[in-house]
């Protein structure tokens, strides 16, 4: 899109100036959190425009858009962007539908972790040893002793589908318990990490790492005192946050930033995509060993300290480069 505008010598004249275009697709909710007035005001500074797409209208006569930013469920949107992406490759589309849905299952969404095996790279990051339960609930403590699995044990629903249920997560602390929950799951091991844990965004080539209360730590003792499934909140939340809290050192010391910039550089390019978030912890007593326990797509940017600043550049990498490729045209 091109508006009118003065010349730089402030004489009446008129030229031609160059908007990025960025189409979005998102729920009300999403859109309140993320496109704050701030935010808008800065990317307007920088020559970036946001334009709501109309679920109801076919994509392809809307815009032109130079990018399309979307976050909505279902497979219906997914093949509308699919035959979007195919038919107009000018259009970038962040992200791709297909890369998307790997995260929307939990026993996938890790794998992609456990093959970098990144061991021995200014610290060790693995994913906590996990099974998925599809059926039969009453089989489940028989399931998760011959898989060797040890209490206390986080219980997640398999699919992620943007509901509130889908992110209720269960601490189950005896075995007889096990048998309540209802399939599909994934069980994975509750590890002890002194109840911090790094959520680390990835916007583009940029990386932000806030640190969260989560669960204290739990012992045998404890576990004796308290059998069943207890629902513990998540650690989403602004008012989870543990930045300016007065912390242990070594609790608080943040993931080497070497070992980050491998880790989602590794994982953009595994996942393909360009925004997400990955929940990390480190276990109790040691400086160096982490897991990486969820991968999120398109988090709660709002939430992330300077997000307007690393949103709007991240964007205006896309502008340089249409710039770049109208200079080749001309």
């Amino acid at each position: 899109m091109r508006i009118k505008g003065k010349n730089f010598d402030g004489e009446g004249g008129e030229e031609e100036e160059q908007k990025l275009v960025v189409g979005y697709a998102l729920t009300l909710k999403k859109k309140k959190s993320f496109l704050q007035p701030e935010f808008e005001r800065l990317a307007c500074k920088k020559g970036i425009l946001f334009v709501a797409i109309d679920v109801n209208l076919p994509l392809s006569d809307q815009g032109p858009f130079d990018i399309i930013l979307h976050k909505l469920l279902g497979k219906e949107w997914g093949d509308i962007v699919e035959d979007y992406r195919q038919t107009h490759p000018e259009v970038t589309v962040i992200d791709p539908p297909y890369a998307i849905q790997h995260l929307h299952n939990r026993q996938s969404m890790l794998q992609d972790v456990v093959d970098l095996n990144l061991s021995d790279f200014h610290g060790r990051v693995g994913v906590p040893k996990q099974m998925v339960i599809m059926k039969d609930p009453l089989s489940i403590p028989d399931e998760v002793a011959k898989a060797g699995l040890k209490l206390p044990l986080v219980a997640k629903p398999l699919v992620v589908d943007g509901s509130a249920k889908s992110h209720e997560l269960f601490l189950a602390c005896d075995w007889s318990s096990l048998s309540e929950l209802e399939p599909p799951l994934v069980l994975q091991e509750f590890v002890n990490h002194d109840g911090i844990l790094f959520k680390i965004y990835i916007v583009g080539d940029a990386i932000k790492v806030v640190r969260r209360f989560s669960l204290s730590n739990v012992n045998q003792c404890q576990l004796a005192k308290v059998p069943g499934i207890f629902p513990f909140p998540r650690v989403s939340s602004a008012a989870a946050s543990a930045d300016d809290a007065d912390l242990d050192p070594r609790v608080a010391e943040l993931p080497p930033r070497p070992l980050l910039e491998r880790l989602s550089k590794e994982l953009r390019h595994r996942l393909g995509l360009r925004l997400f978030n990955i929940d990390m912890i480190r276990e109790h007593g040691t400086r160096d060993i982490f897991y990486v326990i969820d991968i999120n797509y398109f988090p709660g940017y709002g939430k992330m300290p300077d997000y307007e600043v690393i949103f709007t550049d991240f964007l205006l990498t896309f502008k340089k480069k249409k710039y770049r490729a109208i200079s080749c045209e001309d």
